[in-house]
């Protein structure tokens, strides 16, 4: 027998008698029943209560409410607090206080929801920091069970940094704070990323207290735009513009770098009120110049590909992070105003001539028509005076026709060597601008680059013909085309054109002529140098009129008889033909022997 069995003795006085019948000490087993239930909680259907864990499992939880029987409920509604443990005080609703098999039913998430409302509302305005359960994915973020209210939680609210698996935080219990409540729908928007931003916020003061101009650190690429690229510092952002990633043209930054890439980076510049920092990744690496051909000079050809294209001229990139400028200028030997497109394109591989080369400024210009002669040095050569060739038409003024020979010859044809017979008021009246026309070379002004061209002068000068067909007098037929407050320009053989004033236009009735009539016309003046024909229609009816009265004068005017001939008392005037022969040979021996 052990000590214990020892010194455990029998009550000497126990009543066993009363024991088996249900009293003890005299009282009876309906008083001790209700004495029992006086020590147990009132516990109504309905109710909220505080209730203590006493057992944890991953199917249930146990509570006792300090009633008859513990309560179990289901653990999935602990799931926004995975550190619940046995001796925690937690709310429960009282959905039944015994069911048919008289158990305990009580709910957890219930009793939250109770009061769910108002702390949501009361975690808005102090700011507090609550737990939240992520049940699934939704458009633009995640639905989070917060005190058994569905909060909304935005995929930009996750983190500080982007999140590309959503997937990986369903089913996680995390800390939020309550950003903002819609009270009329009852919306609730919750934030994880404020709590990190808050963390961080005195890191990043910490980081940028120690950064220094030309410091190098290690950072990770966090996120790409087309402008730039993100990276994190340990706590704290930097940017690396587009244009400090590399000395050559970029036109992506995911061809540099990638996401989460380790890199090293410069401080360029920093910025401690709105913190910012600007980084720099091409700065770790020498300048391009710095390594460019020492050898490479003015004059050299060199090869590259053009990057950038603007109006004015195209940027060559010869080798990465060095580039040249071939001016529109410096494309064509053509003096005409082009955009440097109709030349080349981005992408294009061209061979150009160095033009110019500052090292110091990093500053080079390139020409490609230097490629070809300069077809003006020899213009003489393949463009003499009197030599016949056919141009474009590129362009008028009032004064005439400019063409083109070839790419970089241009010509001027005047408005007077267009026609030797129509009279040009204007060149678009003669050819069209993108035409042929056939021309002869007059002149060359080699200084000014600049030909003097004729089209007339490829045929015979009809004014030649003209002068003995439209002698002053002769009367011709022609068609009236034009009215002009001066007169009236008439159109006459050999594609001519004559000039009539209004008096000259008036006809024997006494009507003025009008264009589209066909009349006759007598040539009053002739000029050949300055191309001008004078008509007059009246003159042809005039001057008949005039010659018949002076005949009808003449007819009327009485016959003198042979007798009544005056006698000629001057013997010089009445000297023959004969007589003039002989006397001048009288004066001539006279004058020799003198």
């Amino acid at each position: 027998m052990s000590d214990l069995t020892k010194n455990v003795q029998p009550l000497q006085d126990f009543n066993w008698d009363e024991f088996e019948n249900g009293t003890v000490a005299n009282i009876s087993k309906e008083e001790l029943d209700k004495a029992y239930d006086e020590t147990l909680n009132k516990v109504a259907d309905h109710q909220v209560v505080d209730g203590k864990v006493i057992s944890v499992d991953k199917k249930e939880v146990v509570v006792n409410i300090g009633y008859k029987s513990d309560g179990i409920i289901p653990a999935s509604e602990f799931r926004y607090n995975p550190d619940l443990k046995v001796g925690d005080v937690v709310e429960v609703y009282v959905e039944s206080a015994e069911d048919k098999k008289g158990q305990l039913i009580l709910s957890h998430k219930k009793a939250r929801m109770s009061k769910s409302w108002d702390r949501v509302n009361e975690a808005l305005e102090s700011q507090a920091v609550i737990q939240g359960y992520i049940k699934c994915r939704t458009k633009g973020g995640m639905i989070v069970d917060v005190f058994g209210i569905e909060a909304f939680l935005p995929g930009s609210q996750i983190d500080v940094h982007p999140i590309r698996d959503y997937d990986q935080f369903v089913g996680k219990t995390m800390e939020f704070k309550v950003v903002k409540i819609n009270q009329e729908f009852r919306n609730v928007v919750v934030s994880h990323k404020a709590l990190i931003e808050q963390e961080l916020e005195a890191q990043k003061q910490e980081i940028i207290s120690r950064l220094e101009k030309g410091q190098i650190l290690e950072g990770t690429v966090k996120n790409i735009t087309s402008y730039g690229v993100f990276v994190d510092l340990g706590g704290v952002d930097g940017l690396i513009h587009i244009t400090d990633l590399s000395w050559g043209r970029v036109d992506d930054p995911k061809k540099v770098v990638e996401l989460d890439q380790k890199i090293n980076v410069v401080i360029l510049d920093f910025d401690e009120e709105k913190k910012r920092i600007a980084l720099g990744l091409k700065q770790l690496t020498p300048h391009p110049w710095d390594a460019l051909d020492p050898e490479l000079k003015v004059g050299d050809h060199i090869k590259g590909k053009v990057v950038v294209i603007a109006d004015y001229g195209a940027f060559v990139e010869v080798q990465p992070g060095v580039e040249g400028l071939i001016h529109v200028s410096e494309m064509s030997w053509s003096q005409h105003l082009r955009s440097a497109q109709e030349f080349l394109k981005v992408g294009d591989e061209v061979e150009a001539v160095i033009l110019t080369l500052d090292r110091d400024e990093r500053k080079m210009s390139l020409g490609i028509k230097q490629l070809k002669e300069d077809p003006w040095e020899a213009i003489e050569v393949k463009y003499p005076v009197g030599s016949k060739h056919t141009a474009k038409v590129r362009n008028f003024t009032n004064f005439g026709v400019f063409v083109e020979l070839e790419e970089g010859v241009d010509g001027l044809i005047h408005i007077s060597d267009l026609s030797w017979t129509k009279k040009v008021k204007h060149p678009s009246e003669f050819t069209k601008v993108g035409e042929p026309i056939d021309v002869v070379v007059l002149d060359i002004d080699k200084e000014n680059r600049r030909l003097s061209l004729g089209h007339k002068q490829l045929e015979e000068n009809p004014w030649d013909v003209f002068e003995s067909k439209y002698t002053v007098g002769s009367v011709h037929t022609g068609k009236i085309t034009d009215m002009l407050e001066k007169g009236a320009v008439v159109q006459l053989d050999e594609n001519v054109e004559g000039f009539a004033t209004p008096k000259h236009l008036v006809k024997e009735d006494g009507s003025q002529a009008v264009a589209g009539e066909e009349l006759p016309f007598k040539v009053i003046e002739f000029n050949k140098d300055s191309k001008r024909i004078i008509l007059s229609h009246s003159r042809t009816y005039e001057d008949a009129q005039r010659d018949e009265k002076r005949a009808a004068r003449k007819a009327a005017a009485p016959r003198a008889k042979k007798d009544d001939a005056p006698k000629i008392e001057n013997v010089a005037a009445s000297t023959t033909l004969g007589d003039i022969d002989v006397l001048a040979q009288l004066k001539a021996q006279m004058e020799k022997g003198e």
